[in-house]
């Protein structure tokens, strides 16, 4: 039985509910399943309880949430920044593989947090509830698993992983350990999201065959310059920054804090890096599970530095019923008519077209524009009564109450298989059919192989 199927999954789960699944049969409000989503149907593909995945009670309501960082460049300062707001959470662990920002980290965190260099060793600290996850993707599968595997609760940043296997693996290892989850997707919690998604669900648009997701910008021609590879500083540890990725002389554009996104290795393209904050509405509005069919083009046809992504990338993904396609340039920051006049910024939207409508939206704002005068007299519904609390905030109460917040593992898995399967795609030059009952690329010769990571020696990932 595939991940995903929904109704499967609730007659095999003996009809369990979760505290504010979403069901319009089950008479439930629109406004209750923007609280939790539902993951009966991962747990049952998997061959799990369909009970709460985070059973367990470890911290009450009037304690404070004892959190553990692993890798605090410059987005983990901003999440760790995020979090140290909050006057019910300790900061008692920084681990980096880079001496200035291990420093740096425990200043920022008071002074008191205990440093380490290896992430195995932090997990093995036992006061803390939780770890926060901001290294580079090509890290996030195997120290998600771990960090479950060692009873915390665990926040890791987006891309939730580059493979489908690794995807399959989180899951798997969050519901076996009861672990509370959320993936840093952050524009998730904002309320122009959960209007769209409001709407959407509606109807008042009807019925969607296309939804389509832009992403431009132009940071050609140069990119990232030709930097030439030089020795690792003496106080990074560079072959544990690597871990299970192949290992590649030292360059500062391959270190340098955020621009993992350039290189193969790690990310892969923006489709990765962007991805899940824009195609995340979508997945949610609509309810869609992990994708038919992958198919991508694209290639590196402008830039000219070191980089190893796409400078133009296109994705079209099959679902039942409907299409939806990803459409990314790196040398032109043109948004087709929205927005303002381009610029060398980035620039996004998500399109949802509709028999009677499109929506536009983007981070904060949307529009609705008619087909003809199908809109007239139609009333939008009403806003939620209730402004969300926040994307760390959500991760902090779901740690004491042991509910799911509302972007966990489990919610992001279609989402992680749509943006691996168009990866993958492009590198493969082909179509990719999924089927989800096996967690494989169907009619290809090497279709369980290429959903799984090749990473280097000493590493494995857990199944």
């Amino acid at each position: 039985m595939g991940l995903m199927r929904l109704a499967e999954a609730k007659s095999e789960a003996g009809g369990a509910h979760r505290k504010g699944m979403y069901d319009m049969q089950d008479g439930v409000s629109r406004r209750e399943f923007l609280k939790q989503s539902s993951t009966a149907a991962v747990a049952a593909g998997l061959g799990l309880s369909a009970a709460n995945p985070a059973r367990s009670q470890t911290v009450s309501a009037n304690e404070k949430i004892v959190l553990g960082f692993i890798g605090v460049a410059g987005r983990g300062r901003r999440v760790m920044e995020a979090f140290k707001q909050y006057p019910d959470v300790e900061i008692a662990a920084i681990c980096d593989v880079y001496r200035p920002h291990l420093e740096q980290g425990i200043e920022l965190a008071g002074g008191k947090a205990k440093g380490y260099h290896d992430f195995r060793v932090l997990l093995a600290q036992k006061d803390l509830d939780a770890v926060v996850i901001t290294t580079p993707p090509h890290w996030h599968a195997l120290m998600f698993i771990y960090a479950c595997q060692a009873g915390k609760d665990v926040y890791c940043e987006k891309p939730m992983c580059r493979y489908p296997a690794e995807a399959r693996a989180m899951v798997k290892a969050a519901r076996e350990n009861n672990r509370v989850t959320q993936i840093g997707t952050q524009i998730h919690a904002g309320s122009n999201y959960r209007r769209v998604v409001e709407i959407v669900r509606s109807g008042v648009l009807g019925k969607i065959s296309c939804v389509r997701n832009i992403l431009t910008l132009n940071e050609a021609p140069d990119g990232i310059g030709k930097e030439a590879n030089t020795s690792p500083p003496e106080d990074l540890d560079w072959d544990m920054w690597l871990g299970p990725a192949p290992r590649v002389p030292f360059n500062w554009q391959r270190f340098k804090s955020g621009h993992h996104r350039y290189f193969a290795d790690y990310s892969g393209s923006w489709l990765r890096e962007m991805g899940p904050h824009i195609v995340d509405l979508p997945f949610w509005a609509l309810q869609l599970g992990p994708p038919k069919s992958a198919q991508a083009i694209g290639g590196k046809f402008v830039t000219d530095d070191i980089s190893e992504i796409p400078d133009t990338m296109d994705v079209l993904w099959e679902f039942p019923g409907l299409n939806m396609t990803w459409m990314n340039t790196c040398a032109n920051s043109y948004n087709f008519g929205y927005g303002q006049a381009p610029n060398r910024g980035r620039r996004l939207r998500i399109i949802f077209q509709g028999l009677n409508a499109t929506l536009v939206s983007d981070y904060g704002t949307h529009e609705i524009i008619s087909e003809g005068k199908a809109m007239e007299g139609v009333e939008l519904p009403e806003p939620p009564e209730e402004e969300p609390t926040g994307h760390q905030r959500e991760f902090l109460d779901s740690i004491k109450s042991r509910w799911q917040p509302s972007c966990n593992v489990e919610y992001h898995y279609p989402i992680a298989i749509a943006l691996c399967l168009g990866q993958i795609a492009l590198e493969k030059g082909r179509k990719l059919e999924w089927d989800d009952d096996k967690g494989r690329v169907i009619h290809h010769p090497h279709g369980a192989a290429i959903v799984k990571p090749k990473y280097r020696k000493p590493w494995k990932l857990p199944v």
